[in-house]
């Protein structure tokens, strides 16, 4: 099964749906928003424009209020972080890096996913494969995101301009 990280997304709505085309014809089966969509029609736009589950983070930029998210039955709320069953894996969700060792200690994660500083980044914490996608909205950094296959825990970092 894989899935795709992605985060911070601030909006931007041609990346948006360049990744959400993407996934489509890539047959990825779920997705994790890492947090900072920010307004109430970008969640909109994500949530109706893929029909499969969504875990969503709520992160430092949002403008939209955390009620917005009930309003779509393929979202999955996680709030500021948590922990998530996906495919029989413990997945930790959270926006800032400092909330990764909180996700781990609560619950012993395979992996934590995480946003916010929008540079990817990958590292080994306590047995758990720590990974931040980066900016899918191309704040800083060229746009990115990740893609998990949780059968082998093949990791690969995607960069949106080079794709077709």
């Amino acid at each position: 099964m894989k899935i795709a990280i992605m985060s911070d997304i601030h909006d931007n709505m041609l990346n948006l749906t360049k990744f959400l085309s993407w996934i489509k014809e890539n047959k990825i089966d779920q997705i994790i928003c890492c947090g900072d969509v920010c307004n109430n029609e970008t969640l909109k736009y994500l949530a109706n424009n893929f029909k499969k589950t969504i875990y969503l983070v709520y992160g430092n930029a949002e403008l939209y209020q955390p009620e917005e998210t009930k309003k779509f039955k393929n979202i999955n709320f996680v709030g500021r972080f948590g922990a998530v069953d996906i495919f029989g894996k413990k997945i930790g969700l959270c926006h800032e890096p400092w909330f990764v060792e909180k996700v781990q200690e609560q619950d012993q994660c395979s992996f934590i996913f995480y946003g916010h500083t929008h540079k990817p980044w990958e590292e080994t914490k306590n047995n758990a494969v720590v990974l931040n996608p980066g900016t899918l909205g191309g704040v800083f950094y060229m746009a990115t995101f990740a893609v998990v296959d949780l059968d082998n825990g093949q990791r690969e970092l995607k960069i949106l301009s080079k794709l077709k």
